[in-house]
């Protein structure tokens, strides 16, 4: 029987739709890969002592890009400059984006589809003479879905 290894979850890329730049590709930290079902709590009627919890709609947390700061022109700072600083007046653009789980080879195993993101906030680590640590911004988005697809399953005998 042969043995099974999850995937490490230090491989991965991030893909941002519309960016050709290899400046925007590079996340220290992705995090927020995450959806909850919320439930609705109904009370019994004329029964106090009983109430029903049924299943609501699902809820995002949102996501979190960590990098290091970049210092050069970046079409995803743009996109968040232009997103964040303006009066709301023009529409904001929401971008699609792709999370994918890397194997051994840089060959994707798993990925999410980031459907409709928005930029939500933006910030940098503090600054601290004390420290020899590189600055890191923090990208946070909203996004209206996410989808995950599994592109190659990890085939191995004896496992059901």
């Amino acid at each position: 029987m042969a043995n099974y290894y999850p995937p490490v979850s230090f491989a991965y890329q991030v893909r941002i739709s519309g960016d050709r730049s290899n400046l925007d590709t590079g996340f220290q930290e992705v995090s927020g890969l995450d959806v909850e079902r919320t439930i609705t709590e109904i009370k019994e009627g004329g029964e106090n002592r009983f109430s029903h919890q049924v299943p609501g709609a699902l809820k995002y947390q949102s996501l979190k890009l960590k990098r290091g700061l970049v210092v050069a022109n970046s079409p995803v700072y743009a996109w968040y400059k232009e997103s964040l600083e303006s009066d709301l007046q023009a529409r904001v653009t929401t971008k699609d984006l792709t999370v994918s789980l890397l194997d051994e080879k840089a060959m994707p195993l798993m990925s999410w589809s980031i459907i409709r993101a928005w930029p939500l906030k933006w910030s940098i680590s503090d600054f601290r003479a004390q420290e020899n640590e590189v600055a890191i911004e923090t990208l946070e988005l909203s996004f209206q879905r996410m989808e995950r697809k599994i592109i190659r399953s990890l085939s191995v005998a004896g496992l059901v």
